[in-house]
C-alpha cells in the first residue's frame, strides 16, 4: 500500500526533508491500518509504506513507483532468504519490542497485490504499465492493481503520458463526492477499452469523500479536513471504509487466490455493504 501526497512532517509549516528539529514524519502509512488488518486476517501479508520524503522533496510519479520496487525487492530477499535490510527490523507496534516472525519461506512473491491511493495511485498504475514492467524486480509477479481514487495528469508528450497499457488485471475505486479525482479513476479504463487481454474493473462509491480513505487524513486527525463536494449526502467514513474493505477483499481473493466466489461484488452482482456503487467492467480483448 502506498499512500498520496499529505504534509510530510506533523509541523506544517516544515520544508525540509528529513523533518527538522521537533518534528516527525507525518504517519499517513497508518491511515489504512482497518484494511490492512482486514486483509491480514484473511491471510494477506500486508505492507504499508511512507512516502513522506517523496511528498517533500518530488513530484515525479516514476519516484513512487520505484519506491515500492524497492520494498517489493527488500521483501523478495527476506521471503527466499531470511536476508536483507528488513532481516532483523521488526517490533511489536505494542511493546515496540523486536520480534522476529518467520516470513522466510512464508510469504509467496509470486502472487503480489498493489494498492494506491491518490498520487500513491498514480504510482501504482505507473509501476503496472507494460513500458515499466523491467523495473520490477526479479523473483516478483505483481498480479493484482488497485487504484483507489487514483490521480490521472494527461501528459500526452514523452515519458509522461498516462496511457495505461497493460496485462495486469486491475481495479479503480472512487468516490463521487471527490473533488481531487472523482473522475480522473475512471479514466484508466478507457485507456484499456480493446486493448487489454486481462478483465479489469472499477467502481464509483456514491457520496463517498476522497480523504476519509485514509484515517490519518479524516477530521479529527491532525490536518484531517472534508474536502468532498457533496458534504450534506457524503458517506460517514466507517461505511465508506467498510465498502472500501469488502471490494478490496473480494478483488484480492479473485485476482491473487482464484476465489470466483469473490467475483459478485466485483461485477456488482452483490452489494456493498452499506454503499451505494456503480460498477464497471471492461472485458478482455479477444
Amino acid at each position: 500500500m502506498a499512500h498520496g501526497s499529505w504534509w510530510a512532517c506533523d509541523n506544517a509549516d516544515a520544508d525540509t526533508w528529513p523533518c527538522p528539529a521537533g518534528s516527525q514524519p507525518f504517519p499517513s502509512y497508518r491511515g489504512y491500518d482497518y484494511l490492512g488488518a482486514a486483509l491480514a486476517a484473511r491471510g494477506f501479508v500486508v505492507v504499508s509504506i511512507s512516502v513522506d520524503a517523496i511528498n517533500m522533496t518530488s513530484f515525479d510519479y516514476g519516484d513512487r513507483a520505484r519506491l515500492i520496487n524497492e520494498h517489493l525487492r527488500l521483501w523478495q530477499q527476506l521471503a527466499v532468504a531470511g536476508g536483507g535490510p528488513l532481516a532483523g527490523r521488526f517490533v511489536d507496534p505494542g511493546s515496540g519490542r523486536p520480534v522476529a516472525p518467520a516470513f522466510t519461506g512464508h510469504v509467496d512473491m509470486s502472487r503480489v497485490g498493489t494498492l494506491g491511493h491518490s498520487r500513491g495511485g498514480k504510482g501504482v498504475m505507473w509501476q503496472a504499465s507494460d513500458k515499466h514492467r523491467g523495473e520490477r524486480p526479479a523473483g516478483v509477479r505483481v498480479r493484482a492493481v488497485l487504484g483507489l481514487a487514483p490521480v490521472k495528469f494527461d501528459d500526452p508528450e514523452g515519458d509522461h503520458s498516462d496511457t495505461l497499457i497493460t496485462t495486469l488485471p486491475f481495479t479503480v475505486v472512487t468516490g463521487s463526492c471527490d473533488g481531487a479525482t472523482g473522475e480522473d479513476g475512471q479514466q484508466y479504463l478507457d485507456d484499456v477499452t480493446g486493448r487489454n487481454k486481462m478483465t479489469d474493473y472499477s467502481v464509483s462509491l456514491h457520496d463517498a469523500n476522497h480523504n476519509y480513505f485514509n484515517n490519518e487524513w479524516t477530521p479529527p486527525a491532525q490536518f484531517g479536513e472534508d474536502d468532498s463536494t457533496c458534504p450534506a449526502e457524503e458517506l460517514t467514513p466507517g461505511r465508506q471504509q467498510d465498502a472500501l474493505t469488502s471490494y478490496a477483499i473480494a478483488f484480492y481473493r479473485y485476482e491473487l487466490y482464484g476465489d470466483r466466489t469473490a467475483l459478485p461484488v466485483l461485477t456488482g452482482q452483490q452489494p456493498l455493504p452499506g454503499a451505494t456503487s456503480t460498477v464497471r467492467v471492461v472485458a478482455p480483448r479477444h
